[in-house]
């Protein structure tokens, strides 16, 4: 390793030139611990630091005891150079004496620090090496006290400015386009939400009005004190009456009637047009900051060449072998996430058993209970633990595919991490809502785990209750605990460093006490940020979404919470951002990225999901077929009669306890000499195989889960095309731009042209007249 003679001017104030640098606003931080001049670390850090001065930089150091900072800032010169090589996109909103945004000026620098590296043992090593190597401890650019950060915290970054609109036009101007974008979808986002909300309630009240107490299948259920059903468990196990459930069957029929097939619908149009209605917004917007033609490979390319006009410029790779091991690699993973879901479901069976044979009183009564509540607690670490496992996996296959840009590393990245989430927080839901009760055989012949524990059973009001649970549950929990975390945890994180810093802080040297300096030590104690720090925010806003619209026929409130949430979690974020962490690098864009093509496919995939879950886990399909096949309406007009009289008599099949296998022990208590139970199935009760009635309801299920997606996936179409992505408006700007253009073009080769006549040059027509000439001459000899 090179190692840098060191002057006694550089030994205490390193390559510090320029006295008037004192009170510069600086463009980058550096920050390293106070270490011994002639340690290894030293040697690097001197040997990058005069790489970077040869490029421009100039740096000042303070000292301030165990922690010393590196201020650095850029000549103008660079900034010139990627104004002219891209006509300065940034030329929309600057003053006459600004070469470029200060948003743009933090990204061209931290691109140079990231693009400078060192010689160190035969390799290369940049400023991410060398922050793992323990060199410096962090790099950040800095919050300001300009007019745009001071507006942003007294408008925007508080709680008291809740129901206000977000100033996008000043994020973007402190936080840069990619930020600004994230928190305009955001607030469109939670616009739209308002009117999903408000039809989910509706349908909640047309299920209070109609059918909570009018509703003739509850009114039947309380009323059938003398239906036994079969026990729900092996051991000790008692039967019970189908009234025990009149509560939650009044309950369930809140969102399981026919307002749930409209809400369902209805979502999957307005998943649609919002997608629909933000890209026209989206389309405006940049539109206005003149970036609707931004290439993000042509401002990398031109960075690239500013850095260093004889790189080598990376270029586009595919390894069709790559891809294979990517592929199996991200399948390996989603097979290890559904084996885990798998898991809790086997720990459940095997708890619930557990605590019936368990001596305690208290655990066989609440067996059940508690096996969901360990479960659900069990289920949580999972996903914190998967979480941080996913990451490092998604970090490692991206890696794998060698992306050229930040922007294609973020995509692959994003695509990844979104799957192994979405698998780790709904493969639990999507077993309840299609696989719950519905695998575990029937009495006397049960599907058992290791031929000795056996599986769980739906709610006794139905299989969709335990969705609805599940989500309402899921959906508060996550909401509630995940802003508690979001906000307490740099909050504390931040007034504890405050706390250690005034116990353990020396006092700073001579001369180190300028406005600068404070600066640095304010941002320094700011919570620390890194390159995803904005990817984490969409990743937690587009799992919600999935939330709001995959399971919503099952829980038409989920729009609401959702709404109630993003409410708080614009201002939570953007207290985060200006108060509580250290500045973001502002980074370029012109849309959100891959994010869109999440969104929609989470779109197609609710029209799928909330077709089988109506046509599957709810009751509406068997109820029409027993109204129009089988109730007594159905062949004919019955005047006085509902015509769903008897429905539940019809949907329960009759089982002979001499036929309970010889690992059920029944506990009879108060209903002795039982000879018949009732359980949820359509099966003859002669031999148990299947009723006539199952294949009608299996064949109108398979129907209607066909139409259902067919219609739904249609009207998405249809709204796709009826609401146009660009704005007519946008379009035509974008001509009469690239018509200026044209005109500016054509004027400069005009005025050119006609210089070069008048300096005697032979004119556009010469050529014509000299070949005229010289035919008439020969015409004459």
């Amino acid at each position: 390793m090179q190692t840098i003679p060191r002057t006694p001017y550089e030994s205490d104030h390193l390559l510090l030139d320029f006295i008037e640098t004192k009170n510069l606003n600086w463009d980058f931080v550096l920050v390293c611990k106070t270490g011994s001049i002639s340690s290894p670390e030293e040697d690097k850090r001197l040997q990058y630091l005069s790489a970077l001065q040869k490029k421009g930089f100039k740096i000042k150091k303070v000292k301030d005891g165990k922690i010393t900072f590196y201020g650095v800032w850029a000549l103008a010169i660079i900034f010139k150079k990627y104004a002219q090589l891209l006509n300065n996109p940034d030329k929309s909103y600057l003053s006459k004496e600004e070469e470029v945004s200060p948003t743009s000026r933090i990204r061209i620098v931290h691109f140079f620090l990231s693009k400078t590296a060192i010689e160190s043992n035969g390799k290369q090593e940049n400023l991410d090496d060398l922050i793992k190597v323990g060199v410096f401890e962090t790099a950040f650019p800095l919050h300001t006290k300009d007019q745009t950060g001071e507006d942003l915290k007294k408008s925007w970054a508080r709680w008291r400015d809740l129901l206000y609109f977000q100033p996008i036009e000043e994020i973007r101007s402190y936080y840069g386009e990619k930020v600004a974008l994230y928190f305009a979808w955001l607030g469109w986002y939670t616009t739209m939400l308002l009117y999903a909300a408000a039809c989910g309630i509706i349908v909640l009240f047309y299920g209070l009005i109609l059918h909570y107490d009018n509703s003739q299948i509850s009114n039947e259920i309380c009323a059938a004190n003398d239906t036994i059903m079969c026990p729900l468990c092996d051991q000790n196990c008692p039967y019970w009456l189908l009234s025990d459930t009149c509560t939650y069957a009044k309950a369930k029929h809140l969102f399981d009637n026919e307002g749930t097939v409209f809400f369902a619908m209805f979502m999957a149009v307005w998943a649609t047009v919002f997608l629909e209605l933000w890209k026209r917004a989206r389309a405006k917007t940049v539109s206005g900051w003149e970036l609707y033609s931004w290439d993000e490979d042509e401002e990398e390319l031109a960075l690239e060449l500013i850095n260093d006009p004889e790189c080598e410029i990376q270029k586009h790779e595919h390894s069709y072998w790559r891809s294979i091991v990517v592929l199996f690699g991200v399948c390996a993973v989603i097979a290890v996430l559904i084996g885990i879901a798998q898991a809790l479901v086997i720990y459940r069976v095997v708890v619930t058993v557990s605590f019936t044979l368990s001596s305690w009183e208290f655990l066989r009564e609440k067996a059940n209970t508690a096996a969901v509540m360990s479960g659900a607690v069990l289920h949580y670490l999972t996903i914190v633990i998967m979480t941080k496992v996913n990451r490092v996996v998604a970090t490692y296959l991206s890696n794998l595919e060698q992306p050229r840009t930040f922007t294609e590393r973020e995509n692959n990245f994003t695509i990844k991490v979104f799957i192994f989430q979405f698998v780790t927080h709904f493969s639990s839901l999507f077993y309840v809502a299609f696989f719950l009760g519905r695998i575990n055989g029937y009495p006397g012949n049960y599907v058992r785990i290791a031929g000795h524990w056996r599986l769980e059973e739906c709610h006794p009001s139905g299989c969709i209750t335990d969705l609805f649970i599940q989500m309402c549950i899921i959906m508060l929990l996550k909401q509630t605990l995940s802003n508690c975390v979001e906000y307490l945890s740099p909050y504390l994180s931040y007034k504890l460093r405050i706390f250690k810093e005034r116990r353990s802080r020396e006092p700073a040297e001579e001369g180190s006490e300028d406005i600068a300096a404070e600066c640095w030590r304010r941002n320094y104690r700011l919570g620390p940020v890194n390159t995803f720090s904005l990817f984490d925010e969409f990743l937690e806003m587009v799992i919600q979404y999935s939330f709001t619209t995959i399971f919503v026929a099952a829980f038409p409130l989920a729009p609401l919470l959702a709404f109630l949430n993003n409410m708080l979690e614009i201002r939570l974020d953007a207290i985060k951002m200006m108060r509580l962490k250290r500045r973001l690098v502002p980074r370029k864009a012109n849309d959100i990225g891959i994010w869109l093509q999440v969104l929609e496919a989470v779109g197609v995939l609710a029209v799928i999901t909330n077709g089988l879950v109506i046509a599957i886990t709810s009751d509406f399909i068997p109820r029409l077929i027993y109204l129009y096949i089988y109730g007594p309406c159905a062949k004919g007009s019955a005047e006085g009669i509902n015509c769903l009289a008897g429905y539940v008599n019809y949907s329960l099949s009759v089982f002979r306890t001499k036929d309970f296998e010889n690992l059920t022990q029944i506990s009879e208590a108060l209903y002795t000499n039982v000879t018949e139970c009732r359980y949820r199935d359509y099966r003859s009760p002669d031999d148990y195989s299947f009723s006539s009635q199952f294949w009608h309801i299996f064949a109108a299920r398979l129907g209607f889960v066909i139409l259902f997606e067919h219609v739904a996936v249609c009207i998405k179409f249809i709204a796709a095309w009826f609401v146009p992505d660009i704005p007519q408006q946008v379009k035509n700007n974008n001509l009469e731009q690239k018509k200026k253009h044209l005109l500016e073009e054509l004027s400069k080769v005009t005025e050119e042209n006609g210089e070069v006549h008048k300096e005697g040059s032979p004119s556009p027509n010469s050529d014509c007249q000299m070949d005229s000439r010289i035919l008439e001459r020969s015409t004459e000899v």
